[in-house]
């Protein structure tokens, strides 16, 4: 039995570069688009969440199949095994972080 593939896919989404690992990277059947399948999340359950990947988990929860447009990746790399999953400013390249975002507070709180 074949391992299975792994692949890093960087991609341009919302002005944000965001890394993230799927078992499956092809041609898309849609013109000028990358198919990538099978996302892989961390799964282990513990006290220390990484923001950044409950966001990613979050945002893409439903989706099956990824169609990017070929103009937004900037790279695909097939690899050994998973990293951080991340979300970097496209310009100065730093790690971008979400907080949780608490409901607003009138003025006089």
């Amino acid at each position: 039995m074949a391992d299975k593939r792994l692949y890093k896919i960087i991609f341009l989404n919302s002005g944000k570069v965001y890394e993230l690992f799927s078992e499956g990277v092809t041609t898309s059947g849609l013109w000028g688009f990358i198919e990538v399948s099978g996302l892989v999340f961390d799964t282990a359950e513990g006290l220390v969440v990484d923001p950044t990947e409950e966001k990613m988990r979050q945002e893409f929860e439903d989706a099956q199949v990824l169609h990017l447009p070929i103009q937004s990746v900037l790279r695909i790399e097939e690899v050994k095994k998973r990293g951080q999953c991340l979300i970097r400013d496209r310009e100065s390249g730093e790690k971008v972080t979400p907080f949780p975002v608490s409901p607003h507070r009138s003025a006089s709180d």
